[in-house]
């Protein structure tokens, strides 16, 4: 996230971008998954990806109480470590190539490094009473 003006709305910062970005290469990824894994890693890994940015946008809302905001911030870390998981869990099962999976991986830490600068500063994106 970022504290400029030109932030409006949940959608403007980049960390939401970037999970945007990463929830819609899971997606596609995770097309390729084997017809037996739809309702569980298939599903799994699009959950957890689609979550992170969800998270974000709920902490946008949640700006004037400095402690659900950062809360709301470190469930979508949580929702990243999960997608980390279960990509890894992919990878390990032959389904994700390892040129696809890195890929993926280089996504997930740049929406975390987005997420970890915007959780360091979490209380300058607040709201003031």
């Amino acid at each position: 996230m970022s504290n400029s003006k030109a932030v409006q709305n949940y959608r403007d910062p980049e960390v939401y971008k970037a999970a945007m970005e990463l929830q819609q290469a899971v997606f596609v990824a995770s097309k390729a998954f084997p017809k037996e894994e739809t309702y569980s890693l298939t599903d799994q890994v699009r959950r957890s990806s689609r979550s992170i940015g969800a998270n974000l946008a709920e902490a946008w809302a949640k700006r004037r109480c400095p402690a659900h905001f950062l809360s709301k911030l470190t469930h979508a870390d949580g929702e990243l470590q999960e997608t980390l998981h279960w990509l890894r869990t992919a990878r390990l099962c032959d389904y994700l190539t390892k040129d696809s999976s890195g890929a993926l991986a280089d996504a997930a830490r740049k929406v975390g490094g987005k997420l970890c600068a915007t959780i360091a500063t979490y209380e300058s994106f607040c709201i003031s009473k």
